[in-house]
């Protein structure tokens, strides 16, 4: 009892010493806090981002440019098979977007994971159901890396997605085991050639059959194919993705350079 007070009054001095903002504009958000104390994209950055709607790829959830009678998947998945079973994505990666997850991923904006992750959970939240992953799994990065940024950002997100959906987190079942070059400049087969065995499972899987992937921001889908195949050698049937950002067809490769996937 004690400890759970202790725990509530820290977490009530975070708020008020860190108070959220909205991740877009970076502005203090009061009036836009959750129940639970977690901020919201504010009212008049919701203007500036664009949330992936129908009709988008049914394979990698990638928002489509055109409307084609029949024609349920972008142009990347008619012409490639991804590892993945199904993947979901929140936003496109675009304009305001870009900003965002650089802070997110390079400038410390550990605060940012669980806006964005609530705001992808409240999109996808049916869909969650009804997939029923038994685990979600964040991408890892390569240790290297990790200690010179300080954290992953697809482990604050997926915490934050485990939280609010009640699927446990499992850090330690996926290694990066190799520390791969960055993709932004590299072609859809250079970087798949570049994920190749990058991932490794450090453990047993018993009776897991499915799982939730979870990271950032997909672009050619290299990275959660590779992922995906280390954990389909374990045993498991089926791979979903969940990201916050991804590219439009009609982009092709992303404006910045995302890690990635």
């Amino acid at each position: 009892m004690i400890k759970r007070i202790g725990k509530t009054i820290a977490g009530t001095m975070v708020k008020i010493l860190y108070p959220p903002v909205c991740p877009v504009c970076g502005e203090m958000q009061p009036q836009m806090l959750t129940d639970d104390g977690i901020g919201r994209i504010c009212e008049s950055c919701e203007k500036r981002v664009q949330r992936v709607r129908s009709p988008f790829c049914m394979r990698c959830g990638k928002p489509l440019a055109k409307i084609h009678a029949g024609v349920e998947y972008c142009e990347d998945c008619r012409r490639r098979r991804h590892s993945y079973t199904q993947g979901r994505a929140a936003f496109v990666y675009r304009g305001a977007m870009i900003g965002t997850m650089h802070r997110l991923k390079y400038s410390n904006r550990r605060d940012y994971a669980p806006v964005l992750a609530r705001e992808a959970y409240e999109m996808y939240a049916d869909w969650i159901r009804r997939i029923r992953p038994q685990v979600i799994v964040p991408v890892p990065l390569h240790s290297s890396r990790r200690r010179s940024r300080g954290y992953n950002q697809a482990e604050l997100l997926a915490r934050e997605l485990s939280r609010l959906s009640g699927i446990p987190m499992d850090t330690g079942m996926l290694a990066r085991v190799h520390n791969t070059d960055r993709q932004r400049m590299l072609s859809p087969q250079e970087r798949k050639n570049n994920m190749k065995n990058a991932f490794q499972m450090t453990k047993k899987i018993v009776q897991l059959e499915k799982v939730l992937l979870v990271d950032d921001i997909y672009t050619t889908g290299s990275t959660a194919d590779a992922a995906a195949d280390a954990l389909h050698t374990a045993g498991i049937c089926d791979v979903y993705l969940l990201c916050i950002c991804i590219g439009g067809e009609e982009q092709g490769g992303l404006e910045d350079g995302s890690k990635d996937m």
